[in-house]
């Protein structure tokens, strides 16, 4: 199991009823990032990896 593993089970046994929009999303990874820089990378690849999943099913 990996660290961030712990971190996801959380989130989904927290928050996993919840829908939220895109837009929440991308204004909570804004305010990670300007609160934590040195993680600009790893949300810059994970939000760009979310943009492009569907990418796969055509």
């Amino acid at each position: 199991m990996y660290f961030t593993d712990r971190g996801i089970e959380e989130l989904a046994s927290r928050r996993g009823q919840e829908e939220v929009s895109f837009d929440w999303l991308a204004e909570q990874l804004r305010d990670f990032v300007d609160l934590n820089p040195e993680f600009e990378t790893a949300v810059e690849r994970l939000a760009t990896w979310l943009a492009r999943d569907d990418d796969d099913d055509e």
